[in-house]
C-alpha cells in the first residue's frame, strides 16, 4: 500500500466538459441552472470521498461565437459562490472551490465572500485565483480592452497579498499600487483558518505567483513529459518563498471515459466525437488561442503561425505544441481539443485508467487530479463506481475522510 495518497477534485461544468455533452441523449441541457443537478453531483463526489468540487467562472460568454444551442447549454449557470453556498448546506465534508477574478473584483469584498463561505461550510472553501484573459470579460466591466499579461499579474500579486492578510488577521491597512484597504474583516476565521488558495496559471508569471501564494495548482498537460516538467519547475520555485515541496498540491486535469472494456470505452468516446459540428469545434479552439478568425483558414490545413497571446498564454502554447508535434490539421486539432479543452484524456477500463493515473502520481508528475467528466452525470457515476474503488484497492486513495476541513483532506497546514 502506498503511504502517499492522491487527491481528487471534481471539476463541475453544467452538462459536462466535452463540447458536445449537451447533445448526449441522456444529458440535461438546462443543467446549468438546476440546483438539484449540482446537489446530485456534489453528493456523488462526496460519497466517493473526493477532496473537493471546483467551479470555474468567467465574467462573460467566452465562447460567444459558438452556435446558440451549444452556447446556451454550456454558458448558462449560477454565480459560483452562490452555488457553493447552497451546496455547503447539502454536503458535510467535500471541499468547495470557486474561481474569482483579480481583474474584476476588489480584495476586501472577495475576502469577505470567501470567508463567509468558509464559515458557512465549516472550513471547506477554496479560492481559485485567475487574472481573466478574455477581451469579452473586459468589455463587460467598462474596460477599454484586455490588460497586458504582465499588468494583470502585477495586480494579482498585490490582490493576493491583501486578501491573505485579511484572512490571516494581519495588521489592518494596505495602501498599494492598485488597492487601498482600511479595515480588517468582520468575519472570524473558520475551522481551517482561511480558505485554500488555488491557482491555474502556467506561464512564468503564473507559476511564480503559484509558488508564492497557492496551496493547490490545477494544470493542463497532454504527455507525461509535459506534466513532469511543469511539476518539477513549480516545486523548484517554492524554496525561494520559504516553502516546502509538499506545501503545494499539483493536480492536472484529466478527462476519463471508463467502461467495462476498452472497446466499449472507445465507442463511448467516438460517439461523443461524432456529435461535434466543425464550426463549434473551430470556434472553441479559436477562443482558447485568442484568435477571432481561425475559421478563414482551410479546415484541413495546418494551424497557421500565431502571434503570442496577451490572453491565455500557457494554453495557447500547449495547443500549438500539440498541433506541431502530432501534425494535426485545424479540423483534427479542434476535434481533439473539444473533448477536454486541451487537458489529458484517458479512455479505457477502470484498471487501465488507474494504471495511467498511478504512473503519473508515483513518477512525480502529479499529487492528484482534477477530474473532468465528459458528460454529467453519466461519466462521473462511472468514474465513482469503477475507477475510485480500483484506486482504493491499490491504496492510492482514501476510503474515509481524514478530517472535516478542506485543509484536512489535502494535508495542508493551517495558515497563520
Amino acid at each position: 500500500m502506498s503511504a502517499r495518497q492522491m487527491k481528487l477534485g471534481l471539476f463541475l461544468w453544467a452538462t459536462g466538459h466535452h463540447i458536445a455533452a449537451w447533445r448526449h441523449p441522456d444529458a440535461y441541457v438546462t443543467a446549468g441552472i438546476d440546483i438539484e443537478h449540482y446537489i446530485q453531483l456534489a453528493r456523488t463526489a462526496e460519497a466517493a470521498k473526493f477532496d473537493m468540487v471546483f467551479c470555474e467562472d468567467a465574467a462573460g460568454l467566452r465562447e460567444a461565437n459558438i452556435n446558440i444551442a451549444s452556447q446556451t447549454s454550456r454558458s448558462i449557470g449560477f454565480e459560483p459562490i452562490s452555488l457553493l453556498s447552497a451546496l455547503a448546506a447539502q454536503t458535510g465534508r467535500i471541499g468547495l472551490v470557486s474561481t474569482a477574478s483579480t481583474s474584476y473584483n476588489e480584495p476586501y469584498g472577495l475576502a469577505r465572500m470567501f470567508a463567509s463561505l468558509d464559515n458557512l461550510s465549516g472550513g471547506r472553501a477554496g479560492w481559485n485565483l485567475v487574472t481573466s484573459a478574455s477581451p469579452i470579460e473586459a468589455a463587460n466591466f467598462g474596460a477599454t480592452g484586455l490588460r497586458a499579461h504582465a499588468d494583470r499579474y502585477a495586480r494579482a500579486r498585490e490582490f493576493a497579498t491583501v486578501i491573505t492578510g485579511l484572512w490571516n488577521r494581519r495588521a489592518a491597512g494596505h495602501d498599494g499600487e492598485s488597492f487601498l484597504v482600511r479595515d480588517p474583516l468582520d468575519i472570524p476565521p473558520s475551522p481551517q483558518g482561511a480558505p485554500v488558495m488555488v491557482q491555474a496559471g502556467a506561464s512564468d508569471d503564473g507559476k511564480d505567483l503559484a509558488a508564492r501564494t497557492a496551496d493547490v495548482v490545477f494544470s493542463a498537460a497532454q504527455t507525461f513529459e509535459e506534466a513532469k516538467a511543469f511539476y518539477d519547475d513549480l516545486k523548484s520555485r517554492l524554496a525561494a518563498y520559504g516553502r516546502q515541496p509538499d506545501d503545494v498540491k499539483i493536480m492536472p486535469g484529466v478527462a476519463p471515459i471508463v467502461a467495462a472494456s476498452k472497446a466499449e470505452a472507445q465507442a463511448k468516446y467516438d460517439a461523443l466525437q461524432e456529435l461535434i459540428p466543425d464550426d463549434v469545434g473551430v470556434a472553441l479552439l479559436s477562443s482558447y488561442l485568442s484568435i477571432s478568425d481561425l475559421g478563414r483558414y482551410p479546415i484541413d490545413g495546418p494551424l497557421p503561425e500565431l502571434p503570442e497571446s496577451e490572453g491565455m498564454k500557457s494554453r495557447q502554447a500547449l495547443v500549438i505544441e500539440q498541433a506541431r508535434r502530432d501534425g494535426l490539421s485545424i479540423r483534427e486539432l479542434a476535434r481533439y481539443f473539444a473533448g477536454a479543452r486541451g487537458h489529458w484524456r484517458v479512455v479505457g477500463t477502470a484498471e487501465q485508467i488507474a494504471d495511467e493515473l498511478q504512473a503519473r502520481f508515483e513518477d512525480g508528475a502529479a499529487d492528484g487530479f482534477n477530474v473532468m467528466p465528459s458528460w454529467f452525470p453519466g461519466e462521473l457515476d462511472a468514474f465513482a463506481r469503477l475507477v475510485v474503488p480500483e484506486l482504493q484497492r491499490r491504496g492510492l486513495f482514501r476510503k474515509e475522510y481524514e478530517g472535516r476541513t478542506l485543509r484536512d483532506h489535502l494535508g495542508l497546514k493551517r495558515p497563520g
